[in-house]
């Protein structure tokens, strides 16, 4: 059985996931404040984090941020808000995905199994039978998820380094952000520009020599992105 944390302070809302979650056969932990979340996160042995973002004393992308510190674990945003400026903060503290209040149980149910599975499958098998892949100046070994640009190892987030496998193993074929959403995220939706775009922004910024100028990293206007070899 999977084991989900959820983070929430709403005593409802948590009871109500942790109920819909057991009904499709997950175990869920619920931490009602941001320091419980951390010590429940690091030491919890789980399998996905549900964090939600307004929470007391320490919000949830202070939370975000330091769990990531020792986790590389799916974790999925909760917000009430619109703003893509903050789904971009989230992300960027190294979030996985994220979901807007309200939405239903079901929608909930999918985004988790999709990360999970999503996770798993690049995890495990990298999508393609092959340990190493070499493009340029950039090493991505897939059996220890490690990834070095110029001999120096780099620090990738999950889904950074999911994006990263996906397309360099598909270099020089050009994909939407819908498509690359659907891939990475793995679930069928028009794909989120914030989402992709802030992904693809973290990874020039760490593999590109002149992020602004992207050796690897194209943008095809009007089509999306490649991985140029």
């Amino acid at each position: 059985m999977r084991r989900i944390l959820i983070i929430e302070d709403d005593e409802t809302i948590a009871a109500i996931e942790r109920d819909y979650l057991a009904v499709n056969d997950f175990e869920a932990d619920i931490a009602g404040n941001g320091p419980d979340g951390i010590l429940m996160g690091r030491t919890g042995h789980y399998d996905l984090i549900l964090l939600d973002l307004m929470l007391p004393g320490i919000d949830g992308f202070t939370v975000c941020r330091k769990l990531r510190e020792t986790l590389d674990i799916p974790i999925l945003m909760v917000t009430a808000r619109q703003e893509d400026i903050d789904k971009i903060k989230g992300l960027g503290m190294g979030a996985d995905d994220y979901i807007t209040k309200p939405f239903s149980p079901n929608v909930l149910v999918a985004r988790i199994k999709a990360n999970l599975a999503q996770y798993d499958r690049l995890k495990h098998t990298g999508g393609e039978d092959r340990s190493q892949i070499r493009i340029g100046n950039i090493l991505l070994q897939q059996d220890s998820r490690r990834v070095f640009v110029d001999g120096t190892e780099i620090e990738l987030k999950n889904k950074e380094y999911e994006l990263l496998l996906f397309l360099m193993l598909n270099a020089d074929i050009v994909f939407s952000k819908e498509t690359l959403y659907e891939r990475i995220w793995g679930y069928d939706a028009v794909g989120d520009n914030a989402t992709v775009a802030v992904h693809i922004n973290r990874l020039r910024e760490k593999i590109e020599k002149v992020p602004s100028e992207p050796r690897y990293i194209q943008t095809v206007w009007g089509a999306g992105y490649r991985f140029k070899p």
